[in-house]
């Protein structure tokens, strides 16, 4: 399991720009699903916050296209997120 690195990710996007606010990823047999609090500081979107599902490759390369978690990754994955409260908070409204 991963958290937050001591140097902040950023990321651009079409309506806005900014950091990973908080991370959590987990290691599964394919890739490494990950979910991010992402905190726009620029563009249309700054001040804002949204949650990036996403994942990486075993080399840690960001991978475009649909995040799929196994069944049997999911308490992993919940137990990751005690290490990001506000991404908690955010995800508890589903």
């Amino acid at each position: 399991m991963r958290s937050q690195p001591s140097r902040p990710k950023t990321f651009a996007l079409h309506w806005g720009s900014g950091v990973i606010a908080e991370e959590v990823q987990i290691t599964s047999r394919y890739h490494r699903p990950t979910i991010q609090l992402l905190k726009f500081t620029a563009g249309e979107a700054r001040g804002t916050y949204e949650i990036r599902f996403c994942y990486y490759d075993h080399n840690g390369r960001f991978q475009r296209g649909p995040l799929i978690i196994g069944e049997e990754d999911l308490p992993a994955l919940r137990k990751a997120l005690a290490k990001a409260p506000r991404l908690k908070t955010l995800l508890s409204g589903l």
